[in-house]
């Protein structure tokens, strides 16, 4: 059987998309390949978010060039945003790519790469509309106890510095009732924690007419026996309403986390960017969401250097992350991308400066994580562990996990048993950092991790897919 490696970048609609790739393959007859061994068949699914994506993927194809030399018979697939975007750029660079697909025919790939085999000939197809909801495809998940679940496709806004819209499409929401089978599904697997994904999560249900259906689906989810958590990302602060936030506080398996983008704080960059909300209405959404959730952590994204960015409009956004106070904030540079009207702007802001205002930003960030962390410290916090984030801190072996607000915990392991993925438990917080938290005490109330009654998803190995 040959082997594979999927190589993944950007968001976490990409590594799902990924889960679907795999287990495509695998029902091909495709197999993960071993740790440290080079797999016959090496697919990146790619970004066009930032350009440094981009040079990530060049970078990596140039060093497969003398690999897939070595190796008779080797395959290299480009599929994903960037692929969709650069449909023709992508040969021309890396002529030794076997096949090229786009973010629409994931289940496709199988068949392309016979094709190349056969003709010996490279190939690209790049469908401009999705044919089918990639749910229905199957899926080699990367763990047994968490897993994504996609609620739509495609995105309606027209934020100018953003190129996803052209490429995944616009919007299209899947029926309540097809989610809540394949969740039910999943938690018969043994799945505690699912995740709800959509480009603008709380505009589901406007396709079929139902724009609270966001809130309703949430509210349903509370009702499927042995799910344990229930996350979502991403929501559009000018489409979030009172009846989500009620639906959150009000359904006990919802988490009280939320990642709310920002973007920027300057009313006057929002604008231009065509983000149809003002710091006011963000600000009062965190103030509602804190009412109802005391607890809710929120995380946010922001760009810094936004053509024509004054230092004023700075300014503006750092005095919104200090009324905010983010949990966290994944805080980005400006990245130009061709095809957006942001790009043909000619008030582009100095790399210098945006460098200088994005070290800013993060000092900040991270100063405001660290106190707010620091709230924690004596609290006893409730923790999902999870595969691949152990650490080790001197003689102290401490294995990971996450909160319900979504926090990182390193636990210390007790003596006589160690937490294995998928299990929770209580424990008390005792050390603060920015970027984590520390428990040092027993823990208590261990609920075990046990596989479901239903047959899993085949699973592929971590190394099977990476995200880079």
């Amino acid at each position: 059987m040959p082997t594979y490696e999927v190589i993944t970048y950007g968001c976490q609609m990409n590594v799902h998309d990924s889960e679907r790739i795999a287990g495509v393959l695998q029902a091909a007859g495709y197999r993960p390949a071993p740790a440290g061994r080079q797999a016959d068949l090496v697919v990146f699914n790619t970004c066009a978010v930032r350009e440094n994506a981009d040079n990530r993927l060049y970078g990596n194809l140039g060093h497969l060039a003398p690999v897939k030399e070595r190796h008779p018979g080797m395959m290299i697939a480009v599929g994903g945003c960037m692929a969709q975007k650069d449909k023709d750029l992508v040969l021309a660079k890396a002529p030794w790519v076997d096949v090229v697909f786009g973010t629409h025919n994931l289940g496709h790939l199988p068949l392309l790469l016979e094709r190349a085999r056969v003709e010996r000939a490279s190939q690209v197809e790049i469908l401009e509309a999705l044919e089918v909801f990639p749910s229905t495809l199957p899926a080699a998940r990367g763990s047994a106890y968490s897993a994504w679940v996609s609620i739509s496709v495609g995105c309606d806004n027209t934020c100018t510095f953003c190129i996803v819209p052209a490429l995944r499409g616009k919007e299209i929401d899947r029926r309540p009732g097809e989610i809540l089978a394949e969740i039910r599904m999943l938690a018969e697997q043994g799945v505690r924690e699912v995740t709800l994904l959509g480009q603008n999560v709380n505009t589901y249900g406007v396709g079929f007419g139902d724009r609270r259906a966001f809130a309703k689906l949430l509210r349903a989810c509370g009702s499927v026996a042995g799910l344990e958590r229930v996350r979502f990302t991403s929501p559009h602060p000018k489409d979030f309403t009172d009846d989500v936030i009620a639906a959150m506080a009000e359904t006990p398996n919802v988490m009280p986390s939320l990642h709310m983008p920002l973007q920027s704080g300057s009313d006057k960059v929002l604008r231009e960017m065509h983000r149809p909300y003002r710091r006011e209405r963000f600000l009062g959404i965190l103030e509602r969401v804190r009412q109802a959730m005391p607890d809710a952590a929120v995380t946010t994204d922001i760009i810094v250097g936004f053509p024509g960015e004054t230092d004023a409009d700075f300014a503006d956004t750092l005095d919104v992350v200090r009324q905010a106070r983010f949990a966290q904030a994944f805080t980005f540079q400006y990245s130009k991308r061709p095809g957006t009207p942001a790009a043909e702007r000619e008030d582009q802001v100095d790399p210098a400066v945006v460098g200088e205002r994005y070290e800013q930003l993060a000092a900040l960030v991270a100063d405001i994580a660290w106190q707010e962390n620091r709230k924690q410290v004596g609290k006893s916090v409730e923790v999902l562990f999870a595969a691949g984030e152990g650490r080790k801190d001197g003689a102290t072996e401490r294995v990971s996990g996450r909160a319900r607000d979504n926090r990182l915990v390193h636990v210390a392991a007790p003596e006589g048993y160690v937490p294995q993925p998928g299990d929770i438990a209580e424990v008390e917080v005792t050390y603060a950092a920015p970027h984590h938290l520390i428990a040092d005490a027993p823990i208590r109330n261990l609920r075990k991790w046990s596989p479901g009654t239903v047959a899993a998803l085949p699973l592929i190995s971590a190394e099977a897919v990476r995200r880079k």
